[in-house]
């Protein structure tokens, strides 16, 4: 009988997948689990977590951010128009408030940048001015003079006074007349104190010459005081410079070397350099510091008159030749401007380092720039023999004998013979005299444009010298019953000394 055959053993099949093991209807295993059934898995309770999350909202649990700013956004839904009105009004208010704080911050800080700006300019113009570069607006604030105001003689001479000199801050003052008293008086109070001249052996110690007749003269010509106030400078008909020390008021030193009387000396501002001008045509410069002599320079054809100095190296000087010479001391040149016809200069000033005034004997006043040669403006009869109500001033009688050169038709013209002009430096004031009786004040017009007619001060007398304070708030003359360089004229109502009359000016805003 033929053997039967063998069944083969069956192998567990492995189930496909996502498929489930027969049987019974139990968990399935994870391990036949597929790799993607189990990532959904995952998922699947990842989306349990937040339907957790909602359960916990449902009762009372944690709020989600998002649900924070549904709820906000209700909650102002829900405000009312009442309640909007005042939330706007009351941001409205609040940003008013806070741009009225900034304006006033930003106000306070620009009033104090505009003060300082300000502050900055006036120190700046001043610099300027006392520089000489910009001149200084006085004539504009001199107010008219009152009836009380007029001149008022401080310190008496018992000769007619020939010179007058204040010091640089205008407190002090010197004058000298010719019977050679020289005179140092306060300005404030008038009280004076005389020098008094050494003897001869004295003189002749401090380096003078022998006299060349039996008696030294003392005629006083010319005066000057230095910037620092020590020395002070007189000349006279003794042809020596006579230097003093002014604390002590005692003679230091002479200076030979003119071989004519000195008529007109002047210290260089900020400076120890003395000029000295003569009747011997020459100019001399000396050092007060060192006690020594300097240079001489040429270039009048006749006696010099007057000079004044702006610097120590720029000099201004007036001849009988009809000429008025700008020296330029460095550079050892001169610039020469010719009187106008019919005229012959007598005084002169500086007004700063471009211009310049003259006075002449036909009673003019000419107004000079560096630009040119001839006067950019002349005022004529500046000085008449009538006062503005036409009302004789005291007039003045002359003696032809003393001098001939005088006509019968010149004797009325003496009387506006211009013997002074003066200028506060640097500004636009200035001043002239003559023998009319009167001291007129002027303002200088810019850019050499003209000269206009301030106020006229009656004063009797030749006004021989004149000088206005550095302040400008008055002006100092030297008068004398005869002119300063002759005896033909003589008024006998005058009163030889030194008279003081005050400028009033208006306040400058600016004042810091």
């Amino acid at each position: 009988m033929a053997p039967r055959p063998r069944k083969r053993a069956s192998r567990p099949t492995k189930p496909r997948a996502g498929s489930r093991r027969g049987g019974g209807g139990g968990d399935d295993d994870p391990f036949f689990e597929s790799e993607p059934k189990r990532r959904r898995g995952g998922r699947d309770e990842d989306i349990e977590s937040e339907d957790s999350d909602d359960d916990a909202v449902a009762f009372g649990g944690a709020v989600d951010e998002d649900e924070d700013e549904v709820e906000g956004v209700k909650e102002e839904d829900e405000e009312t128009a009442g309640e909007k009105k005042m939330r706007i009004a009351k941001e409205w208010l609040k940003t008013l408030t806070d741009a009225a704080k900034r304006e006033e911050d930003d106000e306070d800080e620009d009033e104090e940048e505009v003060g300082g700006r300000r502050v900055a300019e006036i120190l700046q113009r001043r610099q300027l001015e006392e520089s000489g570069r910009k001149r200084r607006e006085l004539a504009a604030r001199v107010l008219p003079p009152e009836p009380k105001d007029g001149f008022k003689v401080i310190v008496k001479h018992r000769q007619p006074v020939t010179a007058v000199a204040l010091s640089k801050d205008s407190d002090k003052g010197f004058s000298a007349s010719k019977d050679g008293v020289i005179v140092h008086w306060d300005v404030e109070t008038g009280r004076s104190e005389k020098y008094l001249w050494p003897s001869e052996n004295v003189l002749i110690s401090h380096h003078a010459k022998p006299p060349l007749s039996a008696k030294r003269s003392k005629h006083v010509l010319s005066l000057a005081v230095s910037s620092d106030g020590r020395y002070l400078a007189s000349g006279g008909l003794d042809r020596h410079i006579h230097l003093w020390d002014v604390r002590s008021r005692e003679h230091i030193q002479a200076f030979s070397g003119h071989r004519g009387p000195i008529s007109c000396l002047a210290f260089g501002p900020d400076s120890s350099e003395l000029f000295s001008g003569s009747f011997d045509r020459s100019i001399m410069q000396w050092n007060a510091e060192d006690r020594t002599y300097m240079n001489c320079l040429y270039g009048h054809q006749n006696e010099i008159l007057t000079m004044d100095a702006l610097s120590k190296d720029r000099l201004l000087t007036v001849a009988r030749d009809r000429t008025m010479h700008l020296w330029k001391i460095p550079e050892e040149s001169q610039l020469v401007f010719r009187a106008p016809a019919s005229a012959s200069l007598e005084c002169c000033s500086f007004i700063d380092d471009k211009e310049f005034l003259s006075g002449s004997d036909d009673g003019s006043i000419e107004l000079w720039s560096i630009m040119r040669k001839k006067p950019t403006f002349i005022v004529r009869n500046a000085h008449p023999s009538l006062d503005s109500d036409d009302q004789e001033l005291p007039k003045a009688s002359f003696n032809c004998a003393e001098n001939g050169i005088h006509k019968s038709e010149n004797f009325s013209m003496a009387q506006s013979w211009v013997s002074a002009v003066a200028s506060r430096k640097g500004s636009d004031l200035a001043a002239s005299g003559a023998g009319n009786g009167l001291v007129c004040l002027w303002a200088i017009e810019p850019d050499s444009k003209g000269i206009r007619p301030l106020f006229k001060f009656k004063l009797d007398g030749f006004v021989n010298s004149l000088a206005i304070a550095q302040s400008g708030r008055f002006i100092v003359a030297g008068v004398g019953q005869e002119p300063r360089l002759g005896r033909w004229g003589r008024v006998r109502s005058a009163q030889n000394g030194v008279a003081i009359h005050p400028i009033q000016l208006k306040e400058e805003k600016d004042d810091l």
